[in-house]
């Protein structure tokens, strides 16, 4: 007996139109997220990752086409921040009235302060899941690890979490240091890059 498998679909005009329709719009997001820089900067880096799907289309997954931009979207922004050139000052984005924000900044800034004190791997994968959204299988694919990878590393960067958002409150130190006797924090950053 002889089995016949489908051959999945073309990735050709159609395929990409529909691409762009499903995850232009998370790309960008996932680049106004990361960057300090004008809103510019994430349409130029967006339209870069949605062109390497174009030229690369036969690489991208059927079925896991989200992550496979994310994961690109990381080599493009890491490849973005390698480059020294001067960075223009950021537009205020306005805020609903009902907010304060003084309260919005202190806010802001004990999570930066907080997120600060993880290893870039877990702040990578608390992001991805937090503002992107993403599940176990399309975390998994975005970090090239197994399910069970991608569960553990988001557990320990939950548990990691949980302890420097413990020692910020616990100390009001907000500046993005460790308690101890390493002022700039890299004893505590490396053990999580180690774990």
């Amino acid at each position: 007996m002889t089995t016949t498998t489908e051959a999945p679909p073309p990735h050709d005009d159609a395929w990409f139109d529909a691409l762009f329709t499903a995850h232009a719009t998370a790309v960008h997001r996932y680049f106004v997220r990361r960057l300090a820089t004008s809103r510019d900067d994430a349409e130029d880096l967006a339209a870069e990752v949605l062109a390497t799907a174009w030229r690369r289309r036969d690489d991208v997954p059927t079925g896991g086409e989200l992550p496979w931009l994310y994961r690109t979207a990381g080599y493009v922004l890491a490849n973005h921040r390698r480059k020294a050139r001067a960075l223009p000052v950021a537009a205020v984005p306005e805020e609903p009235d009902d907010v304060d924000p003084a309260e919005l900044a202190l806010d802001d800034d004990r999570v930066r302060a907080v997120l600060g004190r993880l290893s870039a791997r877990d702040r990578r994968v608390l992001l991805l899941v937090a503002w992107d959204g993403l599940g176990g299988d399309d975390l998994a694919a975005v970090l090239g690890v197994t399910r069970g990878g991608a569960d553990a590393a988001l557990s320990r960067a939950r548990a990691r979490l949980r302890t420097a958002w413990a020692d910020v409150e616990r100390t009001g130190d907000d500046t993005g240091r460790t308690t101890g006797d390493d002022p700039t924090g890299t004893a505590a950053r490396a053990a999580n890059d180690d774990a």
